[in-house]
């Protein structure tokens, strides 16, 4: 089994599972991991000062091109989760790993990861190297 990756540039989020999020089964309903995954990107994306309105200030829109989740366990009413994000990739595109766990045990009920690309926003074309405010958020030297 793979493991998740775990980088410099992280953050974690924790928050209780609500009854909307549940299905028929009293479960956290699959399509809700989604949304969990958009709460902590954004955390991270924060805490590197590059969420969504300073990639449209820098000319960048960063569209999420694959997204792969792995069911481990089930989540329930009620219950804490920690969420994390990994940024793992940023050379060429902006890969980020997540783990979810429950927040008093460890137990992890899923995994995924995400690839975004960088598209100029004024020629709606395609970045095949990420562009330099990206290296600039993370403290690098562009390549």
């Amino acid at each position: 089994m793979r493991k998740v990756a775990q980088s410099r540039w992280f953050a974690e989020v924790e928050m209780q599972v609500q009854f909307f999020d549940l299905d028929p089964m009293e479960i956290v309903w699959h399509g809700r991991y989604v949304k969990y995954l958009e709460v902590v990107r954004c955390a991270l994306l924060d805490k590197i000062d590059y969420n969504y309105p300073q990639m449209k200030a820098s000319g960048y829109a960063w569209p999420v091109i694959d997204m792969q989740l792995r069911y481990v366990g089930s989540a329930t009413f009620g219950q804490k989760l920690r969420l994390r994000a990994d940024i793992v990739e940023w050379e060429n595109r902006l890969k980020i790993d997540y783990l979810i766990t429950d927040a008093e045990t460890g137990k992890r009920l899923n995994r995924a990861s995400t690839t975004m690309v960088a598209v100029d926003i004024a020629t709606k074309e395609m970045c095949f190297v990420s562009p330099p405010v990206l290296f600039e958020k993370l403290g690098l030297e562009p390549v």
